[in-house]
């Protein structure tokens, strides 16, 4: 049964591997995937280690639907303590990866000490080899799985791996599978640099029972329909989610020239229906009838000739707008590197962007740049300064660092320039105009944030009485609601609602994209009822479901508190409060976000999530959602 998968613990100091079976409890619990990895990550770590240290874990985990019948149950998810933050680390990745994991035997990997030299896990048919991978260290991470499989005599064999980003500890290294999918954010890269873990391999011939594989197939098939036929997926099967960036940049609500402007103008060239002349196809994850991935070859310039996947709409606002650049070739290229290093797209565009402001500002001059020219929008530096941040050459070295340590070691005040939540970069997005969105970033537990809260369907002026259909279910609320994205009322909802879903979306081990993300009439818990029912046999309601969510965002809650978070930490950078917005469409032109309704809207959310004042889980609150007894060491 889907339900009958173990949690493996593997030390690499001693080279030992133990297993244990999860239990029913913890299922009903957690679920699986992102909130059971918060319970691991909260049960083993102690308070205050080194994240680069032995004594850190590195979690790997497949959501509960994983490799079933059910649509796009692709997802992977990967933790520990951040090194970029400092709190929660926590990212999510589609592709094969999981499945395959899942038919090995396996649901959850705790890694913890560090491997004298570098090695890689195999991982197959219920059993987990540490094999040596000196050979594999300073490979690219398109390279080091291709050498893999090759090694392993199996071209099905699914891998996550770090580049050299994550070698060299790059605090948001990444970890990557297949060409372009990548876990991101929090620099779990790092992580595995310092454990001198270079890869997890998986192939699995273990059946994944279906409880009722019928029911479960034709059901599945009704959500699929709902899913393609929503006329978002139809624009992503088409354009991939670079389609977003039309319709942002177009209103003004793209930070660009790091946080100066909110609209990069001339950039007809990184429009999606521009990048789609260079597509030669589309891919997708396991299970996903959308293929959202679009797969290009590089036309020009010293990398002509170049495959890769991609671009995000991420990668079109970091190597676009943020830095000044308007050549689709530099987003391309850009793209393709931080593929090949395995860097977060995000986080590098944010941090060239933070030293090209302080380069104009000449904080940072010729000299500390070893003369590259950090102006906006020169494209052949943006491109360097990859390569240098990835190698930790030059400059490349501070920007490498986490932001708040980058600017430690800059001085100057060069603080004040950063865009960060809790020590980690805002997307390209620029929410002083919508105050939900913004709420959203400065209370997310991992950092700025556009995929742990955010309720993205605020920008679509829905009637007010489909968002309340929405944000009742399955919890009834009957609070103040509107269609208006500037407006401060009813967001706090909203984004603990959000919260909540996509808790549990990474719990199960599905697409976002195929729940209330950016598609309103998506499917959500009643559908997850049906889908956890058909396909493992375990009865929940829509409510305990939700729950399970919130139990898991609640749990990162408490580590990060453990770790010295307080409520000061849930805040905007004073920018979003003092410089209002200069271009876009007059209904997002010189907006800003009003410091006396923020601290308003942080109460409120505070107030739904029934933690205290200052940001604190009550104790009522966590005995209703049986995490009083934390840590409880049950596995």
């Amino acid at each position: 049964m889907s339900l009958t998968r173990k949690i493996a613990y593997i030390n690499l100091t001693t080279g030992t591997v133990d297993t244990k079976p999860i239990s029913e409890e913890l299922r009903r619990k957690f679920l699986g995937g992102r909130g059971l990895d918060m319970y691991l990550l909260y049960n083993h770590t102690k308070p205050g280690i080194d994240p680069l240290g032995p004594d850190n874990v590195a979690l790997i985990s497949a959501g509960l639907l994983v490799g079933t019948l059910a649509s796009a149950s692709s997802r992977t998810h990967v933790g520990g303590k951040s090194p970029l933050t400092g709190y929660v680390g926590s990212a999510n990745v589609g592709g094969h990866f999981g499945p395959e994991m899942r038919l090995a035997g396996f649901d959850h990997l705790v890694i913890t000490g560090k491997a004298e030299k570098p090695v890689y896990l195999w991982v197959h048919d219920d059993q987990i080899e540490i094999r040596d991978a000196a050979h594999l260290w300073g490979t690219d991470t398109r390279d080091v799985q291709d050498m893999i499989r090759h090694e392993l005599g199996d071209d099905d064999v699914q891998s996550l791996c770090i580049g050299q980003a994550g070698e060299n500890l790059v605090k948001y290294a990444c970890i990557r599978t297949s060409i372009k999918n990548a876990a991101g954010r929090t620099g779990i890269g790092a992580i595995w640099g310092s454990k001198n873990l270079k890869a997890v391999a998986a192939k699995g011939m273990r059946d994944i029972e279906i409880a009722h594989p019928m029911e479960a197939l034709s059901y599945n098939k009704e959500i699929i329909d709902q899913v393609i036929s929503a006329k978002v997926s139809k624009t992503m099967q088409k354009l991939g989610t670079p389609f977003i960036w039309g319709v942002t940049n177009s209103t003004g609500l793209v930070r660009t020239r790091n946080f100066q402007m909110n609209q990069l103008v001339n950039a007809d060239d990184i429009e999606p229906e521009s990048i789609e002349e260079d597509l030669v196809g589309t891919a997708g994850c396991f299970g996903c009838q959308v293929h959202c991935r679009g797969k290009y070859f590089i036309k020009e310039g010293k990398y002509k000739g170049t495959y890769d996947e991609g671009p995000e709409y991420t990668s079109q606002g970091a190597f676009g707008a943020e830095v000044g650049c308007t050549s689709k070739n530099t987003v391309l290229v850009c793209n393709h590197l931080v593929n090949y290093y395995g860097m977060d797209n995000l986080e590098t565009g944010s941090m060239i962007s933070w030293g090209m402001e302080l380069f104009e500002k000449g904080i940072l001059t010729l000299e500390d740049t070893n003369g590259l020219d950090m102006t906006w929008g020169n494209d052949e530096a943006v491109i360097e300064l990859v390569h240098l941040i990835a190698k930790r050459e030059g400059v490349g070295d501070i920007l490498a660092d986490a932001p708040l340590e980058a600017a430690a070691r800059v001085g100057q005040d060069s603080e004040k320039y950063l865009v960060h939540v809790k020590g980690m970069s805002n997307l390209h997005s620029d929410e002083r105009p919508t105050p939900g969105l913004a709420l959203n970033i400065a209370v997310s537990s991992r950092g700025s944030d556009h995929l742990r809260g955010r309720p993205a369907i605020d920008l679509y002026h829905l009637p007010e009485k489909v968002l309340r259909q929405i944000y009742s279910n399955p919890i009834p609320y009957d609070g103040p609601i509107t269609s208006d994205y500037r407006d401060y009322e009813g967001k706090p909802w909203q984004v603990m609602w959000q919260e909540h879903l996509y808790s549990t979306v990474d719990c199960l081990g599905i697409c976002k994209y195929h729940t209330v993300f950016l598609g309103p009439n998506m499917p959500a818990y009643e559908e997850w009822v049906n889908l956890i029912r058909l396909n493992t046999g375990l009865e929940m309601t829509a409510e305990e479901i939700y729950r399970a969510g919130e139990r898991g965002y609640t749990l990162e809650r408490m580590f990060n508190i453990r770790e010295g978070m307080t409520r000061d930490d849930d805040k905007l950078v004073d920018r979003y409060h003092d410089e209002p917005t200069p271009l876009g469409l007059p209904v997002v032109r010189g907006r800003y976000i009003d410091r006396d309704k923020f601290k308003v809207m942080v109460d409120e959310y505070y107030g739904h999530h029934e933690w205290d004042e200052n940001g604190v889980p009550t104790q009522e609150k966590l005995a209703a959602l049986g995490l009083d007894q934390e840590p409880s060491n049950l596995v």
